[in-house]
């Protein structure tokens, strides 16, 4: 690949316009959900598959991590291709748990001989993570975790449940937290990376109330991992969790302010659903006063947290990766994203009271069972109120309420 460091960004457009002109399978432009099938364990096309194996090959759905596993990309060059990509309707294919959260993690923590087994899969897309983290008594306080890891000399010995596991019923791998040392609290985590086709794994989905399923309950008995799938040093995995946990708070946010999370690729907009559904009055405003002045009051919001949003991703470049300031970024696109599901459920009107059945549109559908999946954007990736005490603590630096 040509050198751009002096940021010869229309040079870089040529390029990335000339290769995604010879690569991107054209059929797909018609079909943005196909395109990202695979993430969610659907049905992949043989054009999708191909279209995620060409940009794993190339590094760019991962555009800037370094040249030796991702697309070695900086930032501008980086939107150079976003920008082609959604001229021609491209999306990018390869995501999921592996690229949000560990694949940052294993470049900053992992040895060379963990990166060099896990990578791969996880830039070409092929390789599905999940997370084991939460357990049923040890969720906000996620310290107090109670899966054992016994140091069986040649392997650990793995026993204990996870909850809120998302996507472990269709991951390969899964990142997960573990004690192996009772005397201690935070000091006794370990970091361990489990197969999740080893003896002894069990996996449940959870039905969630917009009736999808991809949280899941997630069970070790007596299961095995070798010695080597140790992440990080010996009862050190909290530091390396909370690492993870920025990367994470980091990508979710980006998510929920642009409206990606738990809403499906045709989902309607606000606008769309004010203008097709309340209509405009004789001045060519929306109908609803009221409702009017709530609309824009979100869409400025939603305009000034991408921003943002763009802003902290270039400073985090420049100061070794996102920081606890990820909680505030967490908090406002939580808060952002169950206002706009609500806002467009409140426009539908009646529409907005379908679950099934003939009378009622797929959009119409999908909006109400994307403003029910919302409710969630408060817990996951940590609740609004732990985000608030980090932000507290961390960031502001007020004591400890006494």
């Amino acid at each position: 690949m040509a050198d751009f460091g002096g940021e010869d960004l229309e040079g870089f457009r040529v390029e990335a316009r000339t290769w995604l002109e010879d690569n991107f399978p054209r059929a797909l432009a018609k079909d943005p959900a196909a395109q990202v099938a695979a993430m969610g364990g659907g049905r992949e096309s043989e054009e999708a598959r191909l279209w995620r194996e060409r940009m794993g090959a190339k590094g760019w759905g991962v555009p800037t991590w370094p040249a030796t596993y991702g697309g070695g990309l900086s930032r501008p060059q980086a939107r150079v291709l976003a920008e082609e990509m959604a001229r021609i309707g491209a999306r990018n294919p390869i995501g999921g748990m592996g690229v949000m959260m560990f694949g940052p993690t294993l470049l900053e923590y992992g040895t060379e001989a963990l990166k060099r087994q896990h990578m791969p899969g996880i830039v070409t897309g092929s390789v599905r993570w999940c997370q084991g983290y939460s357990e049923p008594g040890s969720g906000s306080d996620l310290a107090s975790l109670q899966t054992r890891c016994e140091d069986k000399g040649d392997h650990w010995l793995i026993d204990g449940q996870k909850i809120w596991t998302s996507g472990a019923n269709i991951a390969d791998w899964c990142f997960c937290l573990v004690r192996t040392d009772t005397s201690k609290k935070h000091e006794g985590i370990s970091f361990v990376l489990i197969d999740m086709r080893t003896p002894g794994v069990e996996v449940r989905p959870i039905k969630l109330i917009n009736g999808t399923s991809p949280f899941c309950e997630t069970f070790f008995t007596d299961v095995k991992a070798p010695k080597d799938q140790l992440f990080g040093p010996l009862n050190g995995g909290w530091t390396v969790a909370k690492r993870l946990l920025q990367f994470e708070r980091d990508n979710i946010s980006a998510g929920l302010g642009g409206g990606s999370i738990g809403a499906p690729v045709s989902a309607l907009t606000v606008r769309e659903a004010a203008l097709d559904y309340v209509g405009l009055d004789e001045d060519g405003r929306l109908a609803d006063p009221d409702l009017r002045r709530r609309i824009v009051d979100h869409l400025m919001e939603t305009q000034a947290f991408q921003q943002t949003v763009r802003r902290a991703a270039d400073e985090s470049k420049s100061n070794q990766g996102p920081s606890a300031v990820t909680s505030i970024m967490k908090y406002a696109g939580a808060k952002i994203a169950q206002e706009r599901n609500e806002l467009i459920v409140e426009s539908l009107g009646t529409a907005g009271l379908g679950w099934e059945g003939e009378g009622f549109s797929a959009p119409e559908l999908a909006a109400v069972r994307t403003w029910l999946r919302a409710k969630a954007n408060s817990i996951e990736g940590g609740t609004s109120e732990i985000n608030l005490n980090v932000v507290s603590k961390r960031v502001l630096g007020l004591p400890d309420p006494k």
